[in-house]
């Protein structure tokens, strides 16, 4: 674990839970620790240290957790996808999910010993998860959300019945299908995400034809970078649409934001 950190921010307003976690991490990594009590200082601190890991105190005034931890999913910071172990003495199932909803990896309740703390940094650590890059929904998989804490059903209607392979192509076909819709309403966080699709697909896809359509897709979006970015929802719906044609038709588009 040590390697992955090396570099750590504790985002906590609370001086003795922060000095506290910061001993441990440097006993257990030898980390360079930042310690941000306020919200604008943890924006500033992620955005010019590049932190291997973060870990966040929810529940205070003055740090809002979540939002903190949406910031840097959206942002173009290098820390964007580190991994966020969020820590609260209140431990509820609405807590848990809106943390996992924020795009955290890790859920941590207080009191908690050295092993609850090693086990969740040997999950950010060393069981990789697959990211995903959507309009509503920036972080790691959700359906792989291991917290110790969770212990609710499956995510989605299809977990079990689909293929590892069939859930990430269909994943991708659904978030492309979010962010076309989200092309004028938030244009930079869609053009990210279809792009990112786009190349997912390309990397794994087996069917010649989606594999066609899929770089053919991404060849529009990357006119569009060029230009500027600049596109409308009629044209990012025009280039998608052949794409699109691989998606089930049995998929809910009501369920689309929630999955993307």
């Amino acid at each position: 674990m040590a390697p992955k950190l090396k570099r750590v921010l504790i985002a906590d307003p609370q001086p003795a839970s922060a000095r506290l976690l910061t001993e441990i991490m440097r006993d257990i990594a030898r980390s360079h620790i930042w310690v941000a009590p306020t919200t604008d200082r943890a924006m500033k601190i992620a955005e010019t240290c590049d932190p291997q890991l973060i870990v966040v105190e929810l529940g205070h005034d003055d740090l809002d957790g979540l939002a903190f931890t949406r910031t840097v999913r959206r942002s173009h910071w290098n820390c964007r996808q580190a991994p966020v172990i969020t820590v609260t003495s209140a431990a509820t199932a609405g807590a848990i999910l809106a943390a996992r909803d924020a795009g955290v990896h890790e859920f941590l309740r207080k009191p908690y010993s050295m092993k609850d703390l090693v086990r969740r940094l040997e999950a950010v650590t060393l069981r990789d998860r697959d990211w995903v890059e959507g309009v509503g929904y920036i972080g790691p998989d959700r359906r792989r959300f291991n917290s110790g804490e969770y212990a609710g059903p499956l995510k989605r209607r299809t977990d079990g019945s689909e293929t590892p392979y069939q859930q990430k192509i269909n994943q991708a076909l659904k978030i492309v299908r979010a962010a076309v819709a989200a092309s004028e309403t938030d244009p930079e966080q869609a053009m990210r995400a279809m792009v990112t699709q786009a190349n997912a697909i390309q990397s794994i896809a087996t069917d010649f034809k989606l594999t066609l359509a899929a770089s053919e897709f991404y060849r529009h979006l990357s006119k569009a970078a060029h230009a500027g970015g600049k596109f409308t929802r009629a044209e990012a719906e025009k280039w998608a649409a052949p794409l699109l044609t691989f998606l089930p038709k049995d998929a809910d588009p009501g369920r689309t934001a929630a999955a993307a």
